[in-house]
């Protein structure tokens, strides 16, 4: 199993933080992990995408060129990114913040208002979790309950660790309620 992820956004988004939820869930899975993070000058504001790589076999670069799966949580990413989608690749989409469509017709695309998710549970700066919610439940080869575990070590208060599960349920839920 080798699992290919490429997050793109601007700074500000949760776009590394997503990245390393990703790299510690597989490790914890015991699977062979890279995280590797990139971002402009700017920091907040400016552009942001980091390339994780979960895989039962050794991983020979960190860099991901041809991602399984693109989260695009801004507009530019996803006209930069979506070229880049393997066939058949998974592409995520934060359609509250994206006003256009994917172009591919060769790839699994699914639109989710995560900032307006985001909103509703109390903070738009979950989007990103909201997006790994729609994740899970899409690819289902990581239980919420893992995923929960690593938020529960990423979360400085119960707060945040409650903020963070109501937002990855809620991302669960917009796309296993759709079915």
């Amino acid at each position: 199993m080798t699992e290919e992820i490429l997050i793109a956004g601007f700074g500000g988004q949760g776009i590394l933080f997503l990245g390393q939820v990703f790299a510690h869930l597989g490790m914890k899975r015991g699977f062979n992990v890279s995280w590797l993070p990139s971002y402009g000058p700017e920091m907040r504001g400016g552009t942001a995408n980091c390339s994780v790589i979960i895989s039962s076999d050794m991983i020979g670069s960190p860099v991901v060129f041809n991602p399984d799966t693109l989260f695009v949580l801004n507009k530019p990413s996803l006209e930069k990114f979506e070229p880049a989608i393997k066939k058949s690749g998974l592409l995520l989409v934060n359609s509250s913040l994206v006003d256009i469509c994917a172009n591919r017709d060769d790839i699994n695309v699914h639109y989710i208002p995560a900032t307006e998710i985001a909103s509703s549970v109390g903070n738009v700066r979950v989007a990103n979790i909201v997006m790994f919610g729609a994740y899970l439940a899409i690819k289902q080869n990581f239980s919420v309950n893992e995923a929960k575990g690593v938020l529960r070590e990423f979360s400085k208060t119960e707060e945040i660790y409650n903020l963070n599960c109501l937002a990855l349920e809620k991302g669960f839920e917009a796309i296993a309620g759709r079915g």
